[in-house]
């Protein structure tokens, strides 16, 4: 049975220091800037490499998208913005995963809560109360086609986040 794996990446911290910004062009904080580097380093050391990353439009995602890409060796250029995962709700997130492409054997959704917590809820039996700032939550699943891909179905590989102690 082929296997495809599902990262979740929520934004680093955003900054909320200028008023006048709507908020899908809220950048990065200082914690933002420092947290999505570390987060890539450990993403990276665990091995991690998505075939292709997917990041929402808003401009603290496509910061943490590129930071984090930077550290694990994934071009920057080929970040794929998909402006439909902006505050996207598990179904929309479903649906984006199901539209991918059978030839990727991983692919990294980076967008927002509520929804990415929902989403990583509703994928496997762990329960978390909060994908934090820059969390990952990754599960593989016993398919071939992403348009297979079934909630309840995934097997839990990771959950980490800049203030979890390894």
């Amino acid at each position: 049975m082929q296997m495809k794996r599902l990262y979740l990446l929520r934004h680093a911290k955003s900054s909320w220091d200028d008023d006048s910004l709507s908020d899908v062009d809220r950048p990065l904080n200082k914690r933002g800037q420092r947290d999505a580097p570390m987060m890539g380093q450990r993403i990276h050391s665990r091995g991690f490499l998505p075939d292709r990353i997917v990041s929402s439009g808003a401009v603290r995602a496509e910061a943490t998208a590129r930071a984090v890409a930077r550290e694990i060796g994934y071009q920057a250029s080929r970040i794929e913005r998909e402006d439909a995962l902006y505050l996207a709700g598990p179904a929309t997130l479903l649906e984006i995963v199901r539209r991918a492409d059978d030839t990727l054997g991983s692919l990294m959704l980076v967008g927002h809560n509520p929804g990415m917590t929902d989403f990583a809820n509703a994928l496997s039996d762990l329960r978390i109360d909060n994908l934090p700032t820059c969390g990952i939550f990754c599960a593989d699943f016993s398919v071939g086609h992403w348009r297979n891909l079934t909630p309840g179905t995934g097997k839990v590989v990771c959950f980490d986040y800049p203030k979890k102690q390894c």
